[in-house]
């Protein structure tokens, strides 16, 4: 069995696990509603960058479309650090589905999305104790010293997205050594028929 592939056995023969089901036949599924959530994030902040660049609003009025139906949730740290949660647990629950290089990009996406994760962490710590880093008068992350919010975030959407995309590239267009460790039915390469 290879590490890609995880089973339970229990008293009544094997059976897949959750996991095993997530990065095997559900993989291709799994996938597609983590892309779709991706995209709608990416929605999000494209209609905030629109907002402030095209349509000159003030920053603290920019909340993208889900701001302007329920303003307190989008300004909640919460609502971005559950969000960056999400991904990183995604990232991490889809990644024995993925070989080769896809594998390898999909990692590097899970590392930059950790450090994401620990920046929104500070930014949610900060709302919590009601204490913010180096006298700010707002909550801080430690890049926002040097790129302000909106942007960064912008970047870091970016800098994850590229490698998950190219990841997802790989594993639906796996080399052929790749693609015989494939648990999953993404790969769009058709597979011949086998003769009865």
């Amino acid at each position: 069995m290879s590490s890609s592939t995880v089973c339970r056995i229990d008293s009544t023969g094997p059976q897949m696990s959750l996991m095993g089901k997530l990065n095997g036949p559900w993989h291709k599924y799994s996938l597609w509603l983590y892309t779709a959530v991706v995209l709608a994030h990416w929605g999000e902040h494209l209609a905030q960058t629109a907002q402030i660049y095209l349509l000159h609003w003030p920053i603290p009025e920019s909340r993208g479309v889900l701001g302007l139906w329920v303003p307190w949730l989008v300004k909640s740290e919460l609502l971005h650090y559950a969000y960056a949660l999400v991904m990183l647990v995604a990232f991490w629950g889809l990644r024995t589905g993925f070989v080769g290089r896809s594998h390898t990009w999909w990692m590097i996406a899970f590392w930059i999305q950790f450090w994401h994760h620990i920046e929104h962490a500070l930014l949610q710590g900060q709302a919590v104790f009601h204490h913010n880093l180096f006298g700010a008068p707002v909550p801080m992350s430690i890049l926002q010293l040097v790129i302000p919010r909106v942007e960064l975030h912008l970047f870091y959407n970016t800098a994850v997205t590229i490698p998950m995309v190219i990841a997802m590239f790989y594993h639906m267009f796996p080399t052929p050594g790749e693609e015989s460790h494939h648990n999953c039915s993404c790969s769009w390469h058709r597979r011949p028929a086998v003769a009865v």
